[in-house]
């Protein structure tokens, strides 16, 4: 594969991947809005949701520089 390819499939599944994450975040905080509890028994599970998402989105980053910078 030619460098300018695997640089362009690297950059397209950061944006998918990007838009799939904030997608799933979006839908997670929907549905923990819509229990019937109060909010500060709400806010662990957002916090919580939001700090797994993006960190399983970080390290996806860090995967796709590394396998762009590995040649």
């Amino acid at each position: 594969m030619k460098k300018e390819q695997k640089t362009n499939l690297i950059k397209y599944s950061k944006i998918m991947t990007t838009i799939i994450a904030v997608g799933l975040w979006g839908y997670a905080i929907y549905s923990i809005s819509q229990k019937d509890t109060p909010f500060r028994d709400q806010a662990p599970y957002c916090m919580g949701t939001t700090m797994l998402i993006f960190m399983v989105l970080s390290g996806v980053y860090k995967a796709l520089d590394y396998f762009d910078k590995r040649d």
